[in-house]
């Protein structure tokens, strides 16, 4: 280490590469991300199969379909307690083995019940990985990199989503329906659900080769794995004095926990209600309604299913462009600019899809809303502007503050907070939307078009820009608009 800290003294240049090693550890940590995307998005193909086998109204379908995220939340929140304590590794273990019992339980259901119990279980996974994905990924990327690294949660989820929308369409036009009968007798919705156990399944094999995260092992005293983690996946050359900054970032406290999130301002330091503000309104503009509804949505505009699953697999698509466009621009352009323009677009694209559906027309002798041209295409087209501007900014770039804000010795406990608040809305915003659809999508869309109006102004006023600030420099970030590092 001794040569390396010399190096580093004349050519300050290697502190900031980015090699395979640490790229590699990223994307298997992201896998967490795809059975999160994949695990949220299934329910999309299986909602009318479930309305029909078992007999469920708006409410209950709302429920039904909303009811992993409540696992979300409560996974989310303990997420990083569990961490803190054992590890970012044994967590993704944990998450996944939890992704895999809820595969084969919700597959196996023999009723909403159960149903409803065993995709809580798989949500408590989601809400586990939600958390120590962009933790661990901050935590291991140099600083240069850590927005693209950090994006690769966010591509990660998207592909999920993609995968769970076109694993439905393919089972749901090779049986017939969601609703027929395919491989063995079984039910095709049933099959949506138990192809998720093989993912599952890998990502906890993944998980066991990983090395744990450098600032986790400082805090447990364990310097020497710590050095090398820094050194072979980092790439850091100067370990020791790399070291010593993380210790002086945690050792104001001994010990980390809730308690260290509480503050002057309504109860929690700013950085937390930033933290807070940023998961809430990720999912107020209503960007899981796409993806959790968007079946239903386009067979009420008049797709039959088939339309309906590869419109839906069609929008998850632009969804990776987008993200990819994100990995590519967020440590370049940088966060702040890019969340701006973000909410300036979705405000923009949901306000035209809630004038769009203000064309709609009930079709007579029965509750499906028909669009008239120009207003379905416009209709489509401003939904897939919308899950662009989303997935190029707010979807990414959430996850990647939300893994980079919050200072070392607060971030697994910041980051649960903010993650099952995430969580929270994002389940109000999914168990409310057959209720609001029901009043006039009008209504519903002119809704999350004023969260995204608010979002703007939020972004605006209150969030800084952390491009390229180390890590260890968190504890002095200032909030406040204009305010950058430095």
């Amino acid at each position: 280490m001794t040569p390396s800290a010399a190096r580093s003294s004349v050519d300050p240049a290697p502190t900031q590469r980015l090699n395979a090693k640490v790229v590699g550890i990223s994307i298997a940590a992201a896998v967490g991300g795809f059975l999160f995307g994949f695990d949220t998005s299934v329910i999309n193909g299986a909602v009318s199969a479930l309305s029909e086998e078992f007999a469920l109204g708006a409410g209950l379908t709302g429920f039904a379909v909303s009811s992993a995220l409540l696992g979300c939340a409560i996974g989310a929140w303990f997420a990083g307690a569990l961490s803190n304590r054992f590890g970012r590794i044994p967590v993704m273990v944990i998450a996944a083995i939890l992704f895999f019992l809820s595969a084969l339980g919700s597959g196996l259901a023999f009723g909403v019940g159960d149903l409803i119990a065993w995709r809580v279980i798989g949500g408590l996974g989601v809400g586990a990985a939600s958390v120590i994905a962009p933790a661990y990924i901050a935590e291991v990327a140099p600083a240069k990199f850590r927005g693209r690294l950090g994006s690769l949660q966010q591509l990660a989820i998207v592909l999920g989503i993609f995968v769970a929308l076109l694993s439905n369409a393919l089972i749901a036009n090779s049986a017939g329906g969601s609703s027929e009968t395919f491989w063995f007798g079984v039910a095709a919705w049933r099959w949506m659900f138990l192809i998720e156990a093989v993912p599952a399944a890998a990502y906890g094999i993944m998980a066991l080769f990983l090395p744990e995260s450098p600032r986790y092992l400082i805090r447990k005293n364990q310097l020497d794995r710590a050095s090398k983690v820094l050194y072979d996946y980092t790439g850091e050359p100067d370990v020791n004095l790399k070291i010593q900054q993380i210790r002086t970032t945690l050792e104001r406290e001994d010990s980390e926990s809730l308690r260290d999130l509480l503050g002057e301002r309504f109860g929690l330091k700013p950085i937390v209600w930033l933290g807070i503000l940023l998961s809430l309104f990720q999912q107020l503009v209503g960007i899981n309604v796409i993806f959790y509804y968007s079946t239903t949505l386009w067979q009420s505009v008049g797709f039959d299913e088939s339309q309906a699953l590869l419109t839906s697999t069609i929008t998850s698509v632009m969804n990776i462009v987008a993200t990819i466009i994100a990995i590519l621009l967020v440590d370049r352009v940088g966060r702040r600019v890019m969340l701006l323009v973000g909410s300036t677009g979705m405000t923009i694209s949901l306000g035209l899809m809630a004038l769009a559906f203000s064309f709609g027309e009930v079709t007579a002798g029965s509750d499906a809303v028909s669009l008239p041209d120009p207003w379905s295409t416009i209709a489509l087209i401003s939904a897939n502007a919308f899950v662009m501007f989303f997935g190029a900014t707010w979807g990414p770039l959430v996850w990647v503050l939300l893994g980079e804000i919050f200072p070392n010795r607060i971030r697994a406990s910041a980051l649960a907070v903010a993650a099952a608040a995430q969580w929270a809305a994002n389940w109000v915003v999914s168990a409310t939307f057959p209720t609001l659809s029901n009043i006039g999508l009008t209504f519903a869309y002119g809704l999350y078009a004023a969260f995204a109006l608010l979002s703007l102004i939020f972004v605006y006023l209150w969030v800084p820009e952390t491009k390229d600030r180390e890590l260890e420099d968190m504890d002095s970030l200032e909030l406040g608009r204009g305010r950058r590092d430095g």
